[in-house]
């Protein structure tokens, strides 16, 4: 974990996100996914810290108001708080993403019932992270570990991609970080 945290302080825009986190103020909430990954990949290939990443997710979980409005209005807020920052920040209430996400990937999936559970979803092994301040440093909720995102290995998480969405991910991630171990999506556990 020393590792992982000495990277993610150092970078120039998870760090702020992190040493402001307590203005974000949303339940169960995480920095999470492909930020992250792309922050321990631009350190791993020595290239600029920001080289590649194009927004920050950070992801709560609120089922008490399932609302597109009140996921907007928080969003608004979060983005104001980072203004300063050169790339765009995705606010999701992963409460309710079952009920849009059938209507944007084809297939219907069941509803979460915490930010934790919606992280071991995300694509990849490797993005299955999130990260908030914690007493001791980081909290980290990695799922799958941090041997991938560590080494840096990309698998797919097939618990609720498609081959096609995971082929999307890695042509572009391949383009941007080309010396990726990214295994074929055929390849079975071990």
């Amino acid at each position: 974990m020393t590792d992982l945290q000495t990277i993610i302080l150092k970078s120039p825009l998870l760090a702020p996100i992190l040493d402001r986190w307590v203005r974000i103020a949303l339940p169960d909430g995480w920095l999470a996914a492909g930020a992250i990954a792309q922050t321990v990949w631009n350190h791993a290939f020595a290239l600029p810290p920001t080289h590649g990443i194009g927004d920050i997710d950070i992801v709560y979980f609120d089922g008490d108001d399932l609302s597109q409005e009140a996921e907007a209005t928080h969003a608004k807020r979060i983005e104001g708080l980072f203004a300063d920052l050169p790339v765009r920040i995705d606010v999701k209430n992963e409460a309710r993403v079952h009920l849009w996400y059938e209507e944007k990937f084809g297939t219907p999936i069941r509803p979460y019932l915490s930010a934790e559970e919606a992280i071991a979803t995300f694509p990849t092994t490797a993005t299955a992270v999130g990260l908030r301040p914690s007493r001791g440093g980081l909290e980290i909720c990695a799922p799958f570990g941090l041997v991938d995102l560590l080494a840096p290995i990309v698998r797919a998480n097939k618990s609720q991609i498609t081959r096609a969405i995971y082929e999307r991910k890695v042509e572009r991630w391949r383009a941007l970080w080309p010396g990726l171990a990214i295994e074929r999506w055929d390849v079975r556990p071990a």
